[in-house]
């Protein structure tokens, strides 16, 4: 069975509630960012960045620009893995 964390090495993390449900609470624009972000990134951190991006006074733009760097963040410490060797 194939994932959709691609070749990385991030690592995999548990659930403790329904992520579906989670998602269909976000606003449009947040599941949008989701469903085209480049990570798998799970409802209920998004959910958790957007808050705290929206109590600063951000606007939704500007609570989405967050959420790309954290991705941006994410991405540069992930390492891609190495394939088989081709001789």
């Amino acid at each position: 069975m194939s994932c959709n964390l691609g070749a990385t090495t991030l690592q995999r993390r548990k659930r403790a509630c329904d992520p579906m449900r989670t998602y269909d609470a976000l606003p449009p624009e947040l599941r949008r960012w989701i469903a085209q972000a480049a990570l798998p990134w799970s409802p209920r951190s998004c959910a958790r960045l957007w808050k705290k991006a929206r109590q600063r006074g951000l606007g939704a733009e500007a609570a989405l620009a967050t959420l790309e760097r954290a991705q941006a963040g994410t991405l540069a410490r992930a390492r891609p893995v190495r394939g088989p060797r081709r001789t």
